[in-house]
């Protein structure tokens, strides 16, 4: 995502952890170039993407001004770098490794976290 440019980032209120954790994003991030879209609230939002809207209620996408793509945790770490107070983050996730391992984590966390959210009904 280029510096400065207008980001969009797709999430699913209808996940409590998921909601959490947006609105926490958004307080930290203040007022910036993002536009947050629910695809919970919004799910045409995400025709002409290419995306399954099943992909997106799974795992965050964030799509730069660029057009670029980040998914989980590297949707993480490019909401970060553009977070005060958070960049470290963002440039420690920069190491392959780290990298590696953040999104064989959240891959996992998520693949939970969707199956118990269809338990509950939540769409």
């Amino acid at each position: 995502m280029s510096e400065g440019g207008k980001a969009r980032v797709y999430y699913n209120s209808a996940c409590p952890v998921c909601r959490s954790g947006v609105a926490a994003q958004q307080g930290a991030m203040g007022a910036c170039e993002i536009e947050w879209i629910d695809v919970h609230a919004n799910p045409d939002a995400v025709h002409g993407l290419g995306i399954d809207i099943e992909v997106v209620r799974e795992k965050l996408h964030v799509i730069g001004s660029d057009g670029r793509v980040q998914v989980g945790a590297d949707a993480f770490a490019t909401l970060w770098s553009r977070t005060r107070g958070l960049r470290w983050l963002a440039r420690f996730l920069a190491f392959p490794r780290v990298r590696a391992f953040a999104q064989y984590a959240y891959d996992a966390f998520a693949r939970r976290l969707y199956r118990w959210n269809r338990r509950n009904g939540r769409w």
